[in-house]
Order: C-alpha cells, then sequence, then structure tokens
C-alpha cells in the first residue's frame, strides 16, 4: 500500500483541512520556518555593501568558544532536539493514521524506514550519493564564480570531538530533512489531493528555499537534488538510501572543508 493510499475517516471536519492544518504547524516548527529564515539572511546579504560572491557563510561554528566540553553538551542538546525529535514528531503523526484507519501499515515499512532492504538501501545510497556528489560541487564552484553564491565555510569545529560530532550533524541533517520533507510532506500533500508532480515540486523547492542563505547556486542544487530524491522515494517508497545519501553527502562536505580548507585555495 501507497503511503498517501490511506483513506482517513474523520467526523466533524474535512479530511483535507485538517491534513493541512497538521502540514503547516510541522512546516512552521522545522524546515517552514528554516526556509523563512533563510529568505531573510539572503536578504541581508544582498543588500549588504559587498557582492554575494565575496561574503562567506559560516556553517558548524562552536557555540561555546573556549569551553569544548560545554560546548559538546550544547551541540548533542542541538542534534537531539532540532533534528532527532522534529522527525520522530513527523513519523508519530503518520502513524495515527492507524488510528483513524486501523489497517493502515506501520510507517517503518510504508516510508521505507525498515531494514527489510537493507541491501539495497545500501547500494543506492551509494548511487545517490556519486549521483549528486560530483555535479553539486561542480554547480557550486560555477554558482561562486558567477557571483550567486557565497563562500561556505562547511565546518568550523577545532574541538576535540569535531570529526563525530559533525558526523552526527550530517545524520541529523540527512534524518530531518528526508523524513520531513520528503516522507512525511509527499505523503500528507498527496492525502490532501496533490498530484504526485505537484507535491514532488513543492517538495524540491521548499528543499531549495532552505537553503537560500548560501545563495542562489545552493537553491537551485537543492532542488535539483530534491526532485531526484523525491521522485526515487515516489518509485521506491524507501527512505534509507535518500537519509543515507544525504549523511554520506555531508560527511564529505564537513570533514573534507576540515581537512582541506588550508590546502586548497578555492574552498
Amino acid at each position: 500500500m501507497r503511503p498517501w493510499a490511506v483513506r482517513l475517516r474523520v467526523r466533524g471536519d474535512d479530511r483535507a483541512a485538517i491534513l493541512t492544518r497538521e502540514v503547516l504547524l510541522v512546516l512552521g516548527l522545522t524546515l517552514g520556518y528554516s526556509a523563512i529564515v533563510s529568505v531573510m539572511s539572503l536578504i541581508g546579504k544582498l543588500t549588504a555593501p559587498e557582492p554575494l560572491s565575496q561574503q562567506v557563510t559560516t556553517m558548524n561554528t562552536s557555540p561555546v568558544p573556549g569551553r569544548p566540553l560545554y560546548a559538546l553538551f550544547v551541540e548533542l542538546r542541538q542534534i537531539t532536539f532540532w533534528y532527532v525529535v522534529p522527525a520522530l514528531l513527523a513519523v508519530f503523526l503518520l502513524n495515527r493514521d492507524r488510528d483513524w484507519a486501523p489497517s493502515t501499515p506501520r510507517v517503518g515499512p510504508r516510508l521505507g524506514l525498515d531494514f527489510a532492504r537493507w541491501r539495497f538501501d545500501l547500494a543506492t545510497a551509494l548511487g545517490l550519493t556519486a549521483l549528486i556528489g560530483g555535479p553539486g560541487l561542480a554547480l557550486y564552484l560555477a554558482a561562486r564564480e558567477l557571483g550567486i553564491n557565497t563562500t561556505v565555510a562547511a565546518a568550523n569545529l577545532t574541538e576535540w570531538w569535531a570529526g563525530p560530532v559533525l558526523v552526527l550533524i550530517a545524520f541529523g541533517n540527512g534524518l530531518l530533512e528526508e523524513v520531513v520533507v520528503v516522507g512525511y510532506l509527499i505523503t500528507r500533500l498527496r492525502q490532501t489531493g496533490w498530484g504526485v508532480a505537484t507535491a514532488v515540486a513543492f517538495s524540491s523547492l521548499l528543499r531549495g528555499t532552505y537553503h537560500l542563505y548560501q545563495g542562489f547556486g545552493a537553491f537551485i542544487g537543492n532542488a535539483i537534488m530534491g526532485v531526484v530524491f523525491s521522485v526515487f522515494f515516489v518509485r521506491t517508497r524507501r527512505l534509507w538510501p535518500l537519509i543515507l545519501a544525504h549523511t554520506l553527502l555531508d560527511v564529505v562536505a564537513f570533514l573534507g572543508y576540515t581537512l582541506l580548507r588550508d590546502r586548497v585555495s578555492w574552498l
């Protein structure tokens, strides 16, 4: 059964209206809010004296400089409550479909969050990483040369725990974005009557929008990535490959930047 094929029985109100309000609340607490912050950040950069191409977007900085142990606890708190908990909320809400339609399968099999096809998940995650990674880097460099993107300083943690925490942040990014913007959002939009193409387009544009703080190149690259990931999910109903591929892409970006920033001139 496709995850959006569930027909929920609701008394006293229209099902589509209920689910629409739910979607707005979830996005308002998670990546919809991030999209608004990102747009405002881009406006600030476009109205700054320096051209966009001469500005630097600094990511993954220490939340408490000079206090490494306390900063570690702050990072772990942020990973838990900014990434993991919102993703679990989306899974919980989708699983409540079973309250309205008891024959509905659990969210794990519906969204491909089980381990029944782990070989397929691993293999396709590696394929998606290769498909997105190289062209994504080329697009970033081209956008920066064209002056439509900032220079992205992807990782600036220097504490002794930086490596493992950057991996956890990468996994948190992958979990949050793929569960909420692909699995949850496309499922709910389809349940409210949206067509497949429209749902995929909205999901992909949202992904691009909350990356606008980096510049227009990041918007384009992430929107394209969103189309690829969303179509993959619609066809396979597997989220694990997307989560793993996203994690690998971020790990390469974060750790690669950390290792090469003093050796490669264009970073």
